[in-house]
């Protein structure tokens, strides 16, 4: 007999307001145990984690911070749709855990009072308690859990205390039946208990749940669904219903009053202040939130930030371009001088392995991203930036998609969906490639190392390089802006929205919870060097190697047996052959496809000063920047038939010379083709979540065009004029 199959794990949604330290929370329970995809139908990123409760795995569902249930954004609907079991293959939670800030108890309840409407078992986790108490606030725990039917947790999620007492509730919780559901609107949840139920009499799923949301926020997304699933005529209803409870008042007005009003009666019951002092976190604020200082010194940190980019890196950076060379030569010695050799050698090592090296400079830039996310500083720079994008149209509202696009341009896009109004989503969705993401880092780093001189100022401090870079990611920020100014004094006018954020207290980041996330982001990074990468690197060998035509065998041949029976000495004979080596090596390439390819394209570039070899690798590079690495590595490669191993890339590129034997990498041109990465839209990826975001192919053309016409004219104006 088949004994039966054990169905899928049980599931606990973890929510909470932004900046409550719910990812070190989710982080300190699931460690390594995560996994990233897209929940179905919708681009929204599902964080899920396995954790142990009682012996029995339990998947925990991280959703989108949201600090209500009035979802307006694709994000907050997808909340939605998991609390309430709407999620295709993810059955509905057995309980909530709620996460909030025990230093600001009365704005978080507000979520916290919804929550508890819904008829699950709710369990909330009082984060940052050690600040709390160093605050001189206490909380009764028993009377607020008697209050909302909750079980209330203190904890630390970055120490990592409370986390024990945390799993003994949740396993509590999942074996309680479900609670009573608390009743802040009891006329209201039972009007849209009474709709609800005539609507699935009518064939509809709409839960009560759903029916009131829909009565409460006008024009929010619960409405919008109500409309698609009840049709015209409850629609009428609906609307009916709604001005006979309101009275003349708005029913999210009517919400908030009430619910604020239990909330205020329990905070008074529950909590305790101690007189206000002022905190190291107040000092810090006055000068991080000061308009002039506060700029000043987010300039330095970022200055300082790469300064370590470079000087930390690079003698990881060695280590890995040693190691390289010495398998490149190691496989080559091992096989037959051929296509196979070259394949491996020329295409994977040098492709692959040309990318990889810049690993230890983006994990040390990700380390300090995240590192100042998680301390609480970023939300001051976008509190502090506020100022500045309101100049442009935009608000500290677009600043949060915009720093996740440093990391990559993706994620970033999709973060906009937290910008209610429509045109300033589009205006900042077009400004977010701008932003330098990590696959532009090694293309900076490669051109930087080899065409900026390592000369160092204040006893060492500062590096000419790491100015460098830091003045390229601020040109980025620069386009951005303009781009966002640009069209919203044009195709998408509109005024300017408002901003508000809650600024959580300085903290010192969870170094387990930061080696987490960053564990993930070099993760993603090698993984996209092991496909994407890799697929392209032994697609552009491919192309550089064959044709391999039969005539320049037989030349060089020719030319070799001569060589070799010269009377020269043995030390002429080698360099002979060996120059003889090399230029076999270009005349295979440049009669290659890829050679053809370049050759043809080479005048459309050459006002840039780019060669044919350029011009080839920054086309093959269109679907990902970082790939133009890949493409240089095996092109230089092939065209020096094997010895391309025994030098770095950047020697090779400062070294490169043109038929009449000028340098192709000028110092202009090197700019040139700097200034063209940081503007030219080079990803596929960004660009097909710029379509499925706005559901139009006009603007992902447009920003292809746009951009990459800004990347050619800032090379061409870099190049004449530098010359």
């Amino acid at each position: 007999m088949t004994p039966p199959t054990a169905g899928p794990p049980a599931v606990i949604a973890l929510i909470g307001n932004p900046n409550t330290g719910k990812s070190t929370l989710f982080n300190a329970l699931t460690g390594l145990r995560q996994q990233t995809a897209n929940y179905p139908g919708v681009t929204v990123e599902q964080h899920t984690g396995r954790i142990t409760l009682a012996g029995e795995t339990v998947t925990l569902v991280d959703l989108p911070g949201a600090y209500s249930l009035a979802a307006q954004s694709p994000d907050e609907m997808v909340a939605i749709d998991v609390l309430l079991g709407h999620v295709t293959d993810l059955p509905r939670p057995k309980a909530i855990l709620a996460v909030v800030d025990a230093t600001n108890l009365r704005r978080n309840l507000f979520l916290v009072s919804q929550l508890a409407e819904l008829g699950l078992p709710l369990v909330v986790a009082l984060n940052l308690w050690d600040v709390a108490e160093s605050r001189g606030i206490r909380i009764d725990t028993g009377e607020l859990a008697r209050q909302f039917g909750a079980t209330f947790v203190p904890v630390s999620a970055s120490r990592g205390t409370g986390l024990d007492a945390l799993r003994a509730a949740l396993t509590s919780a999942m074996q309680a039946p479900a609670p009573t559901p608390l009743r802040v609107l009891p006329e209201i949840s039972q009007a849209a208990a009474d709709l609800g139920g005539r609507l699935r009499a009518a064939g509809s799923h709409l839960q009560d749940y759903e029916v009131e949301r829909a009565l409460i926020d006008v024009q929010g997304s619960a409405e919008r669904r109500f409309e698609i699933t009840a049709g015209a005529a409850f629609l009428g209803e609906l609307a009916n219903l709604r001005h006979r409870l309101g009275a003349g008042v708005s029913l999210a007005e009517a919400e908030a009053t009430a619910r604020y009003g239990l909330i205020n009666a329990v905070v008074a019951r529950t909590e305790q202040r101690a007189p206000r002092e002022v905190t190291l976190s107040d000092r810090l604020d006055r000068i991080t939130n000061h308009p002039v200082i506060g700029s000043v010194l987010f300039l330095l940190v970022m200055a300082a930030v790469f300064q370590a980019v470079f000087s930390w890196a690079t003698p990881l950076m060695d280590l890995i371009a040693e190691a390289t060379a010495v398998t490149g030569n190691a496989v080559r010695a091992l096989l037959p001088e051929g296509a196979l050799a070259s394949l491996i050698v020329d295409g994977v090592i040098a492709g692959v392995g040309g990318v990889i090296v810049f690993l230890p400079q983006i994990m040390i830039l990700f380390a300090f991203i995240i590192f100042l996310e998680d301390s609480g500083y970023m939300p001051r720079v976008a509190f502090m930036v506020d100022r500045l994008m309101r100049s442009v149209g935009l608000s500290g509202q677009s600043f949060i998609p915009m720093l996740s696009s440093f990391a990559c341009a993706v994620p970033g896009i999709m973060a906009t969906r937290v910008i209610p109004d429509r045109r300033d989503r589009l205006a900042t969705i077009l400004a977010a490639p701008f932003m330098t993401c990590s696959a532009r880092l090694p293309v900076y780093a490669l051109l930087i190392s080899a065409f900026v001189p390592a000369r160092h100022y204040l006893g060492g401090i500062v590096n000419l390089q790491g100015l460098v870079m830091l003045g390229l990611y601020m040109l980025g920020i620069l386009g951005g802006v303009l781009t966002a100014l640009l069209l919203k004094r044009t195709v998408l006018r509109g005024p300017t929205p408002t901003f508000m954020i809650e600024l959580p207290p300085y903290r010192l980041p969870s170094w387990r919870s930061m080696l987490l996330k960053l564990t993930e982001r070099g993760r993603v990074f090698l993984v996209r060097a092991g496909t994407v990468i890799f697929s392209v690197a032994i697609l552009i060998w491919a192309l550089a190697y064959f044709p391999r035509p039969a005539e320049i065998g037989e030349t060089y041949a020719t030319e070799r047996e001569a060589i070799e029976a010269s009377a020269l000495s043995t030390v002429e004979r080698d360099r002979g052959l060996s120059a003889l080596h090399a230029a076999e090596g270009a005349a295979y390439l440049e009669q290659s496809w890829l050679g053809r390819l370049g050759q043809f394209v080479a005048p459309a570039f050459a006002p840039l000063g780019w060669d044919w070899k350029v011009s080839a690798a920054v086309i093959a590079s269109f679907p990902a920047r970082e790939v133009v690495i890949a493409v240089l590595g095996t092109i230089y490669s092939v065209g020096d038939q094997g010895d391309g191993t025994e030098g770095a890339l950047r020697e090779r590129l400062q070294s490169a010379t043109r038929p009449d034997g000028t340098l192709v990498y000028t110092v202009p041109m090197a700019v040139g083709l700097l200034i063209f990465y940081v503007f030219c839209l080079q990803c596929a990826a960004t660009i097909a979540v710029i379509r499925r975001e706005t559901n139009s192919l006009r603007w992902p053309l447009f920003a292809w065009v746009y951009m990459t016409g800004l990347g050619y004219l800032g090379a061409l104006l870099a190049f004449q004029i530098g010359s």
